[in-house]
């Protein structure tokens, strides 16, 4: 539950007295306060190693130096990243590592120089200073103006007992100045400070939005490199589910068709036996070959659903709507089926799809009286949701391809 909600306006109102105070809002405090010298570093050094490589260029110093300097600036790229998970709670995945086609020193510096992450981490480290100082200031504007002021009512005594003035002077206009040293000047003092300490969370709030939109802009992974990643992490789901239905179907093979077929071979070695033995061998090798017939049958039928479950005709034929509504149809209690695709997905996506539904349902249909299954496309995600009557919900998320 997140802060303000669930308890009506008496909740929200104690939430909003209690920011000052709460780990969040010191948390994204210091996160300002340690911007501003740490900018400073990263906007010194990027800048001496940009200019001295660029200006360097053309001799054999040039490459390594600015090669050099962008190296240092990814580095920087992961403390801020570090510090923005630890003090904003925000994760940034790190962008892609850069790969040099070749080995050796001159292939990795010319991947350097060609990387988009490493220009946009020098670009972050220049860009971010003038907004640090920004942030730095207001924040501890803020935190000290309405601390100082807050608490005022506990120090103002300070005033007449060590200085010439009668209390804090709050403004001057030519030669009239206010000092608050009455009652009513310290109360009003106090209730600025209030105003202040109260309306800090929120500016801070404000100003660290701006820095985890410069991190997470600058500092994580290009889309090219997102769209790398949802692959791999794709082919990997892939794999996976290719790897269970092996091991579904090496189980299935061993525990129904395979056992039937052992059991058929010993009937029908007991059948020849009878035939060659027995005077009434013929009448009894008659009864085993029958019941020889029927393990047949059931292993001809085991066959066909293990064909059916690899991977269903009616996928490959007619795709997911048609083969879920198939699989609705078998099930146990009564399921709506709705798909809302643009398009087909690729088989493999098709695939994991179908069986997630599958194994859903086969649980459903044990403790529920009805079902509903819907499956839609939103940006590049293939989304399945499984819900039945009592109220329990399963999502699942697929990378699309099509």
């Amino acid at each position: 539950m997140g802060e303000g909600e669930g308890g009506g306006p008496g909740a929200g109102i104690g939430a909003f007295l209690r920011a000052p105070l709460a780990a969040r809002t010191w948390r994204e405090f210091g996160h300002l306060l340690s911007g501003l010298p740490l900018s400073l570093v990263y906007f010194s050094l990027a800048i001496t190693g940009v200019g001295l490589g660029a200006g360097l260029f053309f001799t054999f110093l040039g490459v390594p130096v600015l090669a050099g300097a962008l190296a240092l600036c990814r580095e920087f790229g992961h403390l801020e990243r570090a510090r923005a998970r630890s003090l904003l709670g925000v994760e940034i995945a790190d962008p892609a590592p850069i790969r040099a086609r070749e080995s050796g020193a001159l292939s990795a510096m010319g991947a350097l120089l060609k990387s988009g992450s490493a220009w946009r981490h020098v670009l972050y480290c220049v860009v971010h200073v003038p907004f640090a100082a920004f942030g730095f200031g207001v924040a501890l504007v803020f935190v000290t103006t309405g601390g100082a002021c807050l608490s005022y009512p506990l120090w103002f005594w300070v005033f007449p007992a060590f200085t010439d003035q009668p209390g804090l002077q709050l403004f001057q206009r030519d030669d009239y100045a206010f000092f608050a040293d009455s009652p009513a000047a310290i109360a009003l003092t106090s209730l600025i400070g209030l105003a202040f300490t109260l309306a800090t969370p929120w500016v801070v709030r404000a100003l660290t939005t701006v820095d985890r939109f410069l991190v997470s802009g600058l500092l994580g992974p290009s889309r090219p490199d997102t769209r790398l990643i949802e692959r791999e992490s794709g082919r990997g789901a892939v794999a996976d589910s290719a790897g269970a239905d092996l091991r579904r179907v090496e189980r299935d093979l061993h525990d129904g068709a395979q056992a039937r077929l052992a059991a058929l071979s010993t009937g029908l070695g007991r059948a020849k036996e009878k035939l060659l033995e027995d005077p009434q061998g013929p009448e009894r090798a008659a009864a085993m070959v029958d019941e020889a017939r029927s393990e047949v049958n059931l292993t001809l039928r085991e066959l066909r659903e293990l064909a059916r479950g690899v991977h269903p005709a009616v996928l490959t034929g007619r795709g997911l709507d048609a083969a879920l509504s198939a699989v609705a149809s078998r099930c146990a209690v009564p399921v709506r089926v709705a798909v809302d695709l643009p398009a087909r997905p690729t088989a493999a996506i098709e695939g994991i799809a179908y069986f997630a539904v599958a194994e859903l349902l086969q649980n459903i249909s044990k403790h529920a009286r009805s079902a509903s299954v819907d499956v839609w496309k939103a940006r590049e995600r293939l989304l399945l949701q499984v819900s039945d009557d009592g109220g329990t919900t399963a999502t699942a998320e697929l990378p699309w391809r099509s």
